[in-house]
C-alpha cells in the first residue's frame, strides 16, 4: 500500500490522466452501446409463475403488459353519445399503436361489465403482446398522451398499470445532485478548505462516472433492473465520499503533526487506506450475499453495486493520493496553515470535544450502554409488525395519473378492483372438468372476501379457462393476502377433487404475494451468510473473537431499529405525503434484502474505521482503555461527518415523493444515523471498555492457523528521501 501510494503521489499527473482517460473511454463505450435495462424476474415453483407460463402458451395476446384507461364524468353518464364518441375515437388510435394486442372497451359487448353501477366511471383494458420490460418508454408515453388527449371539460381520463409509472418518475439525477451539494457543504464545514472539500467529491464522481458506464455495458450481458443504476449511484456517492474522507482526514492530521505532504499521504493510505480495503471488502461480501436468495432479479443489482464499490475503493487508493499530490498543503484551511507556520507541528493525543466525550464514555460505560440499548430496543419494536408485500398505486403521489386512475376505479367498482385475481384452470377432461370449472366459479362468487367472480369465454378447442375474481379489499391489504392463501389451500383443492381439472391462482397481486413469500423464506440464509463472512473478515483483520462478535450483534441491532423506523413511517403511515407515505401499506418485499446488504456493509465500514484505530493504538501500547479512548476520540468526528454525508445523500431520495425511493432513503438514512451516533459513538466503545483486554483475545491455537491480514501496517513507513518536515514558508504561501 505504501509503495503504491508513493508512486501515485509522485506521478500524480500521469495517474490523473489515466483516470480521465478511463472515465472518457468508459463513458463513450456506454453511450455507444446504450442500455438494455430489464425488470424481468421469475418465481420458480410458485402458482403465480405457473399462471404466467400457461398464459403465454395458451392465450398469448393476454399474457403481455396490461394497462387500464379510466374515464369519469362529473355529471351525466359515460354512455352519453358525446362521451362515447370521444373515448371510442381515442381507443381506436390506441389499437393501432405498436405491440398493442387487444383493447377491450366498456362499449364493446365483451366489456359490458366495465361501467360502474352509477354510470359515471368506465374503463378499457389495453393488453400488449409483449411484457412491460420489452416496451420502450416512448411507447408508454404515446399511450399516455393519446389517452389524455381525450380529456374535456367534465371528462377525466387517467391511466393505471405498472408500466405507466415509468413515465412519471422524478427527473433522473435530481437526488444525486442534491446529495452531492449537501456533501460539499458538510465537507467544507469539516475541513474549512475548498481543496480539502473537492478531493473526496472529485474522487467519488470519477468512480460514479466509470461505474455508471460499466453498468450500462453490464445490461448487455445479463438482466439488470432499471433501478439498479440509481441504487449504485446511491451507494457510490455514500461509500466513495466516505472512503476518501477517512483518508484525507488522516492525511491532514499527518501534515499538522509535521510530516511532509508526501509522507503524510503515504501514511494515510497505508493506514486508513487499508481500512478502506477491508471496509470495501465487507460491503462487497454483503452485496454478493444477495445471490444466496436465488432470485435472478437481484443478481444484476448486486453486481452493479459491487462494481461501484470496487471502483470507489480503487479511486480512494490511487486517484486520491494523486490529487493530494496536486493540491499539496491546500488541503488545509488557511487558518490551519497560519497556525502551523506560527507554532509548528502539533503532536500528542487528540483534544477538544471528541476527547472529552471519549473520556466521558470511559468513565460511565454501564450507564451509557444501558441507555443506548433501551433506545435501540424501543426503535426496533415496530419491526415485530413488519409485513412484506407490494405497495399498490394507491400509494403513488396524488398528482400522478396512476393514483388518479386507482382512486376512480376504487370509488366506482370497489377497492379490490385494482387487484383482481386471475384463476387459470386446465380443463383437459371435457364436460366433467367444465362442470367442475362452473362449480368453482360459483363457489368463488360466494366466497367471503370476493366481490364477484366470472369466467371469461373460452377460445374454441382451448383446454385453458380464465376466471377473474375481484376481492373486496385492496391489493396491498393484509386480508387480500389471506384470501389468496384460503383460495389455494381450501377452495381450489375442493373444486379439483374427483376430476382432472387443475386450477392456479395468479395475477399481479398473487405475484407480489409469492415474491414476498419466497424472499421471506430465504432471509435467514441470506442473513446468516453475510454475518458469517463478515465475521471471518473481521477475525482475520483484528485477530480477535470479541470484536467480530460485537460487530455482528451491532449490525443486527442497527437493522432491527432501522426497520422499526421504516415500519412506523410507511407501514403505519406516520411519514406523511412528503415521504410518499400518505396511506398505510406493506414494506416492498425486495427492499429488506437490498437494505440489509447495504446496511451490513455500511455498518461494517464504521466498525472497521473505529476499531482499526483502536487496534493500532493497542498494538503499540497494550493499554486497552487508552486504545479505546484514543480510537474513539480520533475517529468519532470523521465518522460523524461521514454519517452526516450519508444521511444527506440518502435523505435526498426520501424527498422524491416516490414511496419505494422514500423507503430506501428513510431506511438507510435512519440506519446510518443510529449506527454512527448511537452504536459506534456510545454502545460499541462502552461495551469495549467493559470487556477490557478481552476485546483483543484470540486462542493461541487459532492464532497460529489464521493467515495474517492486518488493517494496520506492521511498522511506520520510513520517511521519503525527498520528504522531511514541510517548509513553513511553503505552508503560509500555499493557496
Amino acid at each position: 500500500m505504501a509503495a503504491l501510494a508513493r508512486w501515485c503521489f509522485r506521478h500524480k499527473w500521469l495517474v490523473i490522466l489515466l483516470w480521465v482517460a478511463a472515465l472518457l473511454g468508459a463513458s463513450a463505450a456506454g453511450k455507444i452501446a446504450g442500455n438494455t435495462y430489464s425488470n424481468v424476474f421469475s418465481l420458480p415453483n410458485t402458482e403465480s409463475s405457473k399462471v404466467m407460463d400457461l398464459l403465454d402458451k395458451a392465450v398469448h395476446e393476454q399474457s403481455g403488459e396490461s394497462d387500464t384507461v379510466v374515464w369519469h364524468v362529473d355529471s351525466g353518464s359515460v354512455r352519453d353519445a358525446s362521451v362515447q364518441q370521444r373515448i371510442t375515437s381515442m381507443l381506436d388510435k390506441v389499437k393501432h399503436q405498436k405491440d398493442v394486442g387487444q383493447v377491450v372497451s366498456a362499449y364493446d359487448p365483451a366489456g359490458s361489465a366495465q361501467i360502474s353501477k352509477d354510470g359515471t366511471t368506465a374503463y378499457a383494458k389495453v393488453t400488449y403482446d409483449v411484457l412491460g420490460s420489452a416496451l420502450e418508454k416512448s411507447q408508454v408515453q404515446n399511450l399516455v398522451d393519446t389517452a389524455h388527449g381525450a380529456r374535456a371539460s367534465g371528462l377525466h381520463v387517467e391511466l393505471g398499470g405498472d408500466i405507466i409509472n415509468t413515465v412519471e418518475q422524478p427527473p433522473a439525477g435530481l437526488s444525486e445532485f442534491v446529495g452531492i451539494g449537501a456533501a460539499a457543504v458538510v465537507l467544507f464545514l469539516a475541513f474549512g478548505s475548498l481543496f480539502g472539500m473537492l478531493t473526496p467529491i472529485v474522487t467519488a464522481l470519477f468512480a460514479i462516472g466509470i461505474s455508471s458506464a460499466m453498468i450500462t455495458l453490464l445490461t448487455h450481458t445479463m438482466n439488470v433492473p432499471d433501478f439498479a443504476g440509481q441504487l449504485a449511484m446511491l451507494v457510490g456517492l455514500g461509500v466513495g465520499i466516505d472512503y476518501s474522507l477517512f483518508i484525507v482526514t488522516r492525511h491532514r492530521k499527518g501534515i499538522l503533526s509535521g510530516k511532509s505532504p508526501e509522507d503524510s499521504a503515504v501514511t494515510a493510505v497505508n493506514t486508513s487506506g487499508r481500512a478502506v480495503l477491508f471496509a470495501g471488502g465487507t460491503v462487497c461480501i454483503a452485496l454478493l450475499g444477495m445471490f444466496t436468495v436465488g432470485l435472478s432479479f437481484l443478481y444484476g443489482v448486486a453486481i452493479s453495486a459491487v462494481m461501484t464499490v470496487v471502483v470507489s475503493v480503487l479511486g480512494a487508493v490511487t486517484l486520491l493520493p494523486a490529487l493530494l499530490g496536486a493540491f499539496g498543503m491546500r488541503v488545509l484551511s488557511r487558518r490551519q496553515r497560519r497556525k502551523f507556520a506560527a507554532s509548528g507541528p502539533h503532536v500528542g493525543d487528540a483534544v477538544g470535544p471528541a476527547m472529552r466525550w471519549s473520556t466521558f464514555v470511559q468513565r460511565h460505560p454501564k450507564v451509557l450502554a444501558s441507555v443506548a440499548v433501551v433506545v435501540m430496543v424501543v426503535l426496533a419494536i415496530p419491526t415485530l409488525s413488519l409485513r412484506l408485500g407490494s405497495s399498490d398505486q394507491g400509494n403513488d403521489p396524488t398528482a400522478n395519473t396512476t393514483r388518479k386512475a386507482y382512486d376512480l376505479l376504487a370509488d366506482g367498482f370497489g377497492p379490490g378492483f385494482n387487484g383482481p385475481l386471475t384463476i387459470l384452470a386446465e380443463v383437459p377432461g371435457g364436460a366433467k372438468d367444465k362442470a367442475a370449472l362452473d362449480s368453482l366459479v360459483t363457489t368463488l362468487d360466494h366466497t367471503k372476501g370476493i366481490a364477484y367472480a366470472a369466467a371469461l369465454p373460452m377460445q374454441p378447442n382451448s383446454k385453458v379457462a380464465l376466471v377473474t375474481a375481484v376481492p373486496t379489499t385492496s391489493p396491498q391489504d393484509k386480508a387480500t393476502t389471506e384470501l389468496i392463501n384460503h383460495l389455494r389451500d381450501d377452495v381450489v383443492p375442493a373444486a379439483e377433487s374427483g376430476n382432472t381439472m387443475k386450477a392456479y391462482v395468479g395475477g399481479p397481486t398473487a405475484i407480489f404475494k409469492d415474491f414476498a413469500s419466497v424472499l421471506g423464506s430465504k432471509m435467514p440464509i441470506f442473513i446468516g451468510v453475510i454475518i458469517a463472512l463478515g465475521f471471518v473478515l473481521l477475525l482475520l483483520a483484528f485477530r480477535s473473537l470479541v470484536v467480530p462478535l460485537t460487530a455482528a450483534v451491532m449490525n443486527m441491532v442497527a437493522a432491527a431499529a432501522s426497520f422499526g423506523v421504516l415500519v412506523a413511517t410507511f407501514q403505519w403511515a406516520w411519514g406523511g405525503s412528503v415521504l410518499g407515505a400518505s396511506r398505510q401499506g406493506p414494506i416492498d418485499a425486495f427492499l429488506p434484502v437490498i437494505m440489509l446488504a447495504l446496511l451490513f456493509g455500511l455498518s461494517m465500514d464504521y466498525q472497521v474505521f473505529l476499531v482499526s484505530r483502536m487496534h493500532e493504538e493497542w498494538v503499540h501500547t497494550k493499554d486497552s482503555a487508552r486504545a479505546i479512548r484514543i480510537g474513539l476520540a480520533e475517529t468519532s468526528r470523521v465518522i460523524n461527518s461521514a454519517a452526516v454525508i450519508m444521511i444527506c445523500v440518502f435523505g435526498a431520495f426520501a424527498l422524491s415523493g416516490v414511496r419505494v425511493l422514500g423507503m430506501f432513503g428513510i431506511g438507510l438514512a435512519g440506519a446510518v444515523a443510529l449506527d454512527a451516533f448511537i452504536l459506534r459513538s456510545v454502545l460499541v466503545p462502552s461495551l469495549m471498555h467493559l470487556f477490557g483486554k478481552a476485546n483483543w483475545w484470540l486462542p493461541a491455537w487459532l492464532d497460529k492457523r489464521l493467515p495474517h491480514m492486518a488493517v494496520e501496517p506492521a511498522e511506520d513507513e520510513p520517511a521519503s528521501p525527498q520528504g522531511g518536515t514541510p517548509d513553513r514558508a511553503l505552508v503560509t504561501s500555499a493557496d
